[in-house]
C-alpha cells in the first residue's frame, strides 16, 4: 500500500488544523478552562466508548483469535520498551534530579495512541483495522498505569490498578465479547446508528481540547526552555522508537490489520497525559510539557514520513 508522502501530509493537516481551532478558541476565551473537565468527561465517558463500540461490533477481523491476543500484547510491549529507552536516555543526558528523570522516561514511553492515531486509521484503512486499533490500545492502557505507579509515583503497581478499568477500556472489552457473540447480526440498528453518531464526535472534540491544552502549556513553558532534553525526546520518540515499532511489524507474524496499526502508532508524538500525571504524582510537568510541544510540532512533518516509510518497509 504505497501512499505518497504529500497525500499523507494533506491527511495529517486536518488533525493539526483541528488542534489549532482548539488553540484559538482558548486564546479567544471561547473555550474556557472550566469547560474542559465536563467536555473531557463527555469525550472519555461517552463518545470514545461509542466510537469503540461501533468500530468493534460486526468487525470480522476481531472474530479471529490473533487479533484479540496479539494487539494488546504488542501495544503493552511498545510502551514498556519506550519506558526502558527513556530511562536509559535520561542517564545519558545525566538528568540528576530523579523526578525529572522519571518524568522524561514516562513521557518518552507513552505516545498519543488515541486521538491522533484514530483519524489517520479511519482515513486510510478499513473498519477492521480501526477495531484492531482499539484492542491494541488495551495493552497501552495497562502499560500506562504501570508507568504511572512504578516510574512516576514510585508505588506498587497494585495501587490504583482499578483505574485501568476506565470507560473506554470497559467499552472495548464488552464490545469484543458482544462481537464474539454475533451482536452484529442481532443488535438493533438504532443502537448501532446512535453509537456511530456519538462516536463521530469523539475525535474532533478530543482534538479541540488537546489544542486548548497546548495553548495552556505555552503560557507556562517556553518551547526553547530545556532545549537539550526536548531534542533528546524528539530523537527518541520520533526517531528511534518508530524504527523499533516497524521492526516489530516486519519481524513478528502479525495480521495485516495489526501491521497497519503499528505503522500508524510508530509515527505518533508524545501523549498529553504525562503532563497531568507529573503534576499529580510529584514529577516534573515542565519536561512533560516540552515533550508534548516539541514532538507534536515536529510530528506534523514526521508523521507522514514514518507512515509512508513504514507501510512500504513492512510490505503493505
Amino acid at each position: 500500500m504505497d501512499i505518497a508522502y504529500w497525500v499523507l501530509l494533506s491527511s495529517v493537516t486536518p488533525v493539526f488544523i483541528t488542534l489549532l481551532v482548539g488553540f484559538g478558541m482558548r486564546r479567544a476565551g471561547i473555550l474556557t478552562l472550566e469547560a474542559d473537565a465536563g467536555l473531557l468527561r463527555l469525550a472519555v465517558g461517552v463518545l470514545y466508548p461509542c466510537l469503540a463500540f461501533h468500530s468493534i461490533i460486526g468487525n470480522a477481523a476481531l472474530a479471529r483469535p490473533e487479533n484479540l491476543v496479539q494487539p494488546p500484547l504488542i501495544g503493552f510491549v511498545t510502551v514498556i520498551v519506550g519506558y526502558a529507552l527513556g530511562i536509559g536516555a535520561s542517564r545519558l543526558l545525566r538528568i540528576q534530579e530523579k523526578p525529572k528523570a522519571r518524568t522524561f522516561a514516562f513521557a518518552a514511553g507513552l505516545y498519543n495512541y488515541g486521538y491522533i492515531a484514530i483519524p489517520l486509521v479511519q482515513t486510510f484503512f478499513s473498519r477492521e483495522t480501526l477495531g484492531v486499533l482499539f484492542t491494541f490500545n488495551l495493552g497501552v492502557e495497562v502499560a500506562f498505569w504501570i508507568g504511572v505507579n512504578v516510574i512516576v509515583a514510585r508505588i506498587s503497581p497494585r495501587k490504583d490498578w482499578h483505574k485501568i478499568l476506565s470507560p473506554p477500556v470497559v467499552a472495548i472489552l464488552v464490545s469484543v465479547l458482544l462481537n464474539l457473540a454475533g451482536a452484529g447480526r442481532w443488535m438493533p440498528n438504532f443502537v448501532l446508528t446512535s453509537s456511530q453518531m456519538l462516536g463521530q464526535c469523539a475525535v474532533p472534540l478530543a482534538l479541540i481540547i488537546t489544542g486548548a491544552t497546548i495553548s495552556d502549556l505555552l503560557r507556562v513553558e517556553e518551547p526553547g526552555h530545556r532545549l537539550s532534553v526536548a531534542l533528546a525526546g524528539v530523537l527518541l520518540r520520533l526517531g528511534i522508537l518508530p524504527l523499533i515499532f516497524l521492526g516489530m511489524a516486519r519481524v513478528f507474524p502479525c495480521s495485516l490489520e495489526l501491521k497497519r496499526v503499528l505503522a500508524v502508532q510508530a509515527a505518533m508524538p508524545a501523549a498529553m497525559l504525562p503532563v497531568a500525571i507529573a503534576r499529580h504524582y510529584g514529577g516534573d510537568a515542565g519536561i512533560a510539557m516540552q515533550m508534548v510541544l516539541w514532538t507534536t510540532g515536529v510530528g506534523l512533518l514526521t508523521i507522514p514520513f514514518w507512515m509512508h516509510f513504514g507501510l512500504r518497509w513492512v510490505g503493505l
